[in-house]
């Protein structure tokens, strides 16, 4: 048996951060993944292919130069799966060599293999030839991650109907396709597929676009897809899922209506992967989805084990999972080198196009019944957005009224994602109005919406 300071299990976002920052506090890591390489959703399945299939999307439609110029300059050839799939092949690869030699570096060994607990120190790595390897460690680390749910009336087993993992193993473009979900992966997808001309139908059972945006936000986000081709069937559900023909796969819907494809997303939430760690025998009970219940610290109930990841639950996002590891592994060695995580996050969400928030909305504002005042700046309104010639996106900002201080930032726009960093760090220094007032941005760029924008909440 090997001993370790740090087990970490799991090859994700997560787990890399996890076994990275052990190694530079330079302690012995051991990193347990499950799978053939490392990566997990992040690089493999999820965050990164999704974001990479968008960019290959907006360059081989050429959407943005449709609404740039007003003529198109797509490929003027119907795209191919290896056309679509071929730069995220390259955008992943890279990724993992790149965290592979940064693994190598603070010294972490790996093992390939399903962990499990033996007890709250041990965990047994079973390979695929059923070999076993158990390690010990002084701390553990579970950053398993999280895998599609798959409702029982969707037939998996059939080539057309895929899970939002699956998606990325497409073998031909569908001509016609169902996204069963209008959270942010059903949504990010069915705008990439809707840019390439695919008739693409999103089905929700909601009657609002992704509720924990800005409601303004959502439905201008709403609109901005139905425009670039995306059919919404609002509060609907799928009652079964019919893939018997094999010249279409008929979807029978909630209100008794009907849809027939030829290919079916499902995008129905995601549960954690920790059914297969024996969690009882490290005196863990998980909750709802196998969640991993965790402290401040990410630290579990048992002491010397924590959790970081989709394990331990919203906002479930690569970018926090990343911070939540670090945090824990610093804690976990009473380490200074980070102590807790960010008070505000940002969300970004990939669809075209983008959007992104921090902070509170109008809507929490008024339950805590908090005096506001709400700017707004349009890209159309400044030379940075007209050369881009993006002339629907804005960006609306959210101050207290007493002292100006900001507590909100949405966009929605080109670059929306990347622009919610300039809000993010005012509101980590508690700044506010004043602050933009006396920044000076390059011109034309689109930092000045923050400018505009604060110059409209001051004159209400």
């Amino acid at each position: 048996m090997e001993t370790f300071d740090l087990i970490v299990l799991g090859g994700g976002p997560a787990g890399t951060s996890a076994a990275g920052a052990g190694g530079y506090l330079g302690k012995s890591v051991a990193l347990v993944e499950m799978a053939n390489r490392i990566g997990g959703a992040g690089i493999n399945t999820g965050t990164l292919p999704s974001k990479t299939l968008r960019e290959t999307a907006l360059a081989l439609s050429g959407w943005r130069s449709r609404r740039l110029f007003g003529v198109d300059l797509s490929i003027q050839r119907a795209a191919t799966i290896g056309d679509f799939m071929g730069h995220e092949k390259n955008v992943t690869a890279a990724e993992r060599t790149r965290t592979e030699a940064i693994l190598n570096l603070r010294g972490v060994s790996r093992f390939n293999g399903k962990a499990s607990f033996v007890d709250p120190h041990t965990i047994r790595v079973t390979a695929a030839d059923g070999t076993e390897t158990l390690l010990s460690g002084e701390n553990i680390l579970i950053a398993t991650g999280s895998s599609p749910l798959r409702p029982a009336e969707f037939s998996f087993e059939d080539d057309r109907v895929h899970d939002s993992d699956e998606i990325l193993q497409l073998t031909a473009m569908p001509k016609k396709l169902v996204v069963i979900g209008g959270g942010v992966i059903g949504s990010e997808y069915a705008g990439t597929f809707a840019s390439l001309g695919i008739e693409t139908h999103l089905v929700d059972g909601r009657e609002t676009l992704m509720p924990f945006l800005d409601p303004e936000i959502s439905k201008a986000l709403a609109v901005a897809m139905a425009e670039n081709g995306v059919k919404f069937h609002w509060k609907e559900r799928v009652l079964s899922c019919d893939a018997s023909s094999p010249d279409e796969v008929v979807l029978t819907l909630s209100s008794g209506a009907t849809l027939s494809c030829d290919g079916v997303l499902v995008c129905a939430g995601r549960q954690s992967n920790t059914a297969s760690l024996n969690l009882a025998a490290a005196g863990i009970t998980p909750g709802n989805r196998g969640l991993v219940p965790v402290d401040p610290h990410y630290q579990s109930c048992v002491p010397h084990i924590y959790a970081a990841g989709d394990v331990v639950g919203p906002p479930a996002l690569a970018a926090t999972g990343i911070e939540q590891a670090r945090v824990a592994v610093a804690h976990a060695f009473g380490s200074k080198f980070k102590s807790d995580i960010a008070s505000v996050l940002p969300t970004g969400v990939y669809t075209i196009p983008e959007a992104s928030m921090i902070g509170e909305t109008e809507t929490t504002l008024k339950e805590k019944g908090v005096d506001y005042v709400v700017g707004r700046a349009r890209y159309a309104h400044i030379p940075r957005g007209e050369i881009i010639g993006d002339r629907t996106g804005f960006l609306k900002l959210i101050f207290r009224r007493g002292d100006m201080r900001l507590l909100g930032v949405h966009i929605i726009g080109e670059q929306a994602t990347e622009l919610v960093h300039i809000g993010l760090m005012a509101m980590l220094t508690d700044s506010g109005a004043e602050l933009f007032n006396r920044a000076c941005f390059n011109y034309p760029t689109l930092g000045d919406l923050y400018k505009y924008a604060t110059y409209d909440a001051l004159s209400h």
